[in-house]
């Protein structure tokens, strides 16, 4: 029979020691269970010893695939080789939370493409320490929480925030320019699930209107760096970045206007990525199968 064009995908993402025999262990089951492989990648890291891989499939004849079933026949090769692993349906929409102050490119950015069907996503919300961007929300009819943030008042707008995140299912947090520090306690709490964005001229140029201190050093490169969020403020593993070169003639305002060019790039690449299973976390590095 010809598997249709729109035949379920099912997608294995795992991690382990590199061992003979698991591409052969993976792709047997998969034959096995009668599925077909759509789409495969691996790594073998010669630094680490991991073996990583992503395999995309679909059954011979195009069925629905049960993947509850599907775990559990891949339990028993997963716990010979130790793997860190995940089986989901490709095409499942990922519940995102966005958290913005009062730029808004990143957030207008995310929400166009997901419009457009180049991102899949189920944005259940947008959370902000400002009320200033509620229209883009309303725009997009994603529903808008204005949860200010004092210095006095941090521990109970996080309180409000992880709320949100179990009320909804939340399976990733996206920090779309949100210019507050988390605390470590609900950075370990959203480990892994949560992303974010940043001019890549850290450490030099912290602070207020970086670009205009940039400029002033007379930088030829800027850029920006998508990443997990950790305790370790800007320091998470990277998932994406985007480089542009400039020179004398560009004023702060040009690189300005180019780094949230690099921004809204870098932002949207780590976002698919991640809701596509495409990343895998290793300590403070990523595998990213493009």
């Amino acid at each position: 029979m010809t598997r249709p064009a729109d035949a379920q995908h099912g997608v294995l993402v795992l991690s382990c020691q590199d061992a003979p025999g698991i591409v052969h262990a993976v792709s047997g089951l998969l034959v096995q269970e009668r599925c077909t492989i759509v789409e495969s990648h691996q790594f073998d890291s010669p630094t680490s010893g991991m073996f990583y891989m992503r395999v995309e499939f679909a059954h011979v004849d195009g069925a629905p695939l049960d993947l509850p079933a599907l775990r559990r026949a891949f339990e028993g090769t997963a716990e010979h080789f130790g793997m860190s692993w995940r089986l989901a349906d490709a095409a499942e929409r990922q519940r995102v939370l966005i958290m913005v102050s009062q730029y808004a490119h990143c957030l207008n950015d995310l929400l166009f493409r997901n419009s457009v069907g180049e991102l899949n996503l189920d944005v259940v919300g947008i959370v902000s320490n400002h009320p200033t961007l509620q229209g883009i929300a309303d725009f997009y009819g994603v529903p808008f929480r204005h949860i200010p943030v004092t210095r006095e008042t941090k521990p109970e707008a996080e309180a409000a925030l992880l709320e949100i995140v179990r009320a909804e299912g939340v399976d990733l947090v996206v920090l779309a320019r949100y210019m507050q520090i988390l605390s470590d306690d609900l950075c370990k709490q959203l480990e892994g699930r949560a992303i974010n964005i940043h001019h890549s001229m850290l450490p030099s140029f912290k602070g207020a209107r970086p670009y205009h201190q940039a400029h002033a050093r007379g930088v030829k490169f800027i850029g920006a760096t998508a990443h997990y969020v950790t305790g370790d403020l800007d320091e998470g593993p990277i998932i994406e970045q985007e480089m542009l070169r400039v020179d004398h003639s560009v004023s702060p305002e040009q690189l300005a206007a180019r780094g949230r060019e690099a921004e809204t790039r870098a932002l949207a690449h780590a976002v698919r990525w991640h809701t596509e299973n495409r990343v895998i976390i290793h300590g403070n590095r990523t595998v990213v199968f493009e």
